[in-house]
């Protein structure tokens, strides 16, 4: 849940004054006003989320991207890292930017696992820079920015170019001009980043070449490597004009009780056009409210807003915040079939909001996170497709018969446990709000049910046999 959709930073890069100072952290940035009456670098960080992230880039202290600026015909070569297999860094200059919030076609990023790297850029010839601008977009750690940013001149003494991993880029003849971090410790880091490097007087000076050394936003995990989604330099004097997205095609619809907007984009799929108007928009106008209805808790207030994209890609569907993302390749072959139902699973990740920033200490377990989306979906949208009863049960060759089986097994698990021990139907209420609080725990079904997590499942396991054995032979 996005608490804080919008704040801003001003930060100045004082190399001077620490020396004055005796401090010795090189790079250091202090938080300063903006209106200083010295020269020197001013490193100002804009940040959008929820629902103020938007394809325009569009920050209330740092400038949009621009299509004309002094790096759009620059040469741009990575020096050193691996980048994700898919990515290229063409991206970051190509006038292009992402259409939503998790969009890797429209990024730069390192591969996962990876310490970041190393990209030159070759603007062709000496540039009066008035600003390197630099901006990003991921709903989780590989949103914010992390990187020293270099400048080189050829006449510098032993000047080099394209520079290694392990090179000393001082000792090359580079200019350390800004060392950029915009993490915000314990804080929620997803969202879209704009920076803007700039210099009192104007100018950050004239340079051919420019060096960004890129490093990880965090290692608990494999994924800390940013989004980039596209660098600017802007030349003293030359006026630029922003990058001006396209417009997707969407259908807005609105909930009958007037809660949510909800669009749905199919300028991608056009050919799913009609079955989303005709079919997905009304099932997802009656459902979201009842979902919302099924899932409240103290404090908290559902998305009244969100978008469901239909595009080729890879998988089903994935939701992060208010956005979901379904591949249409898939979807084309399952109209009659799953294509509703998984996008109504996919609306009820939207109204849990599970990854709030307790994430870090009291994470909801995935077979609940994935359990109770199927749960609504086969046992209350669609139960007549038997989705996850029974009746789909028995198809199954292989069973994972275990509470956190995830997907339907988990849902079947739930039913069982609400028509056994639910009888105001309130558990599943009571188990979603503690995940999105971050007060899960195993040890709360004894305190809803009597029963411990482990009898539940070993009770659900054997009256699940029980049924299967029904329909064997005896001597089977």
């Amino acid at each position: 849940m996005n608490r804080n959709p919008k704040w801003m930073a001003t930060f100045v890069h004082l190399p001077a004054l620490k020396r004055n100072l005796g401090l010795a952290a090189a790079g250091t940035a202090l938080l300063v006003a903006t209106n200083l009456l010295f020269a020197d670098t001013v490193i100002t960080v804009g940040h959008n989320a929820g629902d103020s992230a938007t394809s325009s880039f569009t920050f209330t202290n740092v400038p949009p991207p621009a299509k004309n600026d002094a790096a759009t015909g620059a040469k741009f070569t990575l020096l050193s890292g691996e980048p994700d297999g898919g990515s290229d860094v063409a991206t970051l200059h190509d006038g292009r930017l992402p259409e939503e919030e998790d969009d890797p076609g429209a990024n730069f990023f390192f591969n996962a696992g990876t310490p970041g790297g190393r990209i030159g850029v070759d603007l062709g010839r000496a540039v009066d820079i008035k600003q390197v601008n630099t901006y990003s977009w991921h709903p989780s750690s590989r949103g914010p920015q992390v990187y020293k940013l270099y400048a080189g001149d050829e006449a510098a003494a032993g000047f080099n170019p394209a520079p290694g991993a392990d090179t000393d880029l001082v000792k090359s003849g580079w200019k350390l001009l800004a060392n950029v971090d915009t993490r915000v410790k314990g804080g929620e880091n997803g969202g879209q980043y704009g920076v803007s490097i700039s210099d009192t007087n104007g100018s950050l000076g004239k340079y051919r070449y420019l060096l960004f050394d890129m490093a990880t936003t965090e290692t608990d995990d494999d994924f800390g490597n940013t989004f980039y989604s596209e660098i600017d330099v802007l030349e003293v004097g030359v006026p630029v004009e922003p990058i001006v997205p396209a417009a997707p095609a969407a259908l807005v619809v609105h909930t009958a009780d007037g809660y949510a907007e909800i669009s749905i984009d199919t300028s991608k799929a056009p050919e799913l056009k009609e079955w989303a108007e005709q079919k997905l928009a009304p099932a997802l106008v009656e459902w979201y409210p009842k979902i919302v209805a099924m899932m409240p808790s103290d404090g908290f207030q559902a998305p009244k807003k969100f978008s469901v994209t239909l595009r080729p890609g890879d998988g089903v569907a994935f939701t992060t915040g208010a956005r979901i993302v379904v591949n249409s390749t898939w979807l084309d072959g399952q109209l009659g079939r799953e294509a509703v139902g998984s996008i109504i699973h996919e609306a009820v990740h939207v109204a849990q909001q599970y990854g709030g920033g307790w994430r870090e200490h009291n994470p909801a377990p995935g077979w609940l996170t994935e359990g109770i989306p199927d749960y609504i979906r086969f046992f209350y949208f669609e139960p007549q497709t038997h989705g996850a009863d029974i009746v789909w049960l028995k198809t199954r060759k292989h069973l994972n018969l275990n509470y956190d089986g995830m997907y339907r097994i988990s849902a079947n698990f739930l039913d069982y446990v609400v028509q056994h021990y639910d009888p105001s139907k309130t558990l599943i209420q009571k188990v979603n709000a503690a995940c999105r609080d971050g007060k899960y725990t195993d040890a709360m079904w004894k305190d809803l049910t009597g029963k411990t997590l482990a009898d539940l499942n070993d009770e659900w396991k054997a009256a699940v046999q029980q049924e299967l054995s029904k329909d064997k032979p005896a001597n089977s």
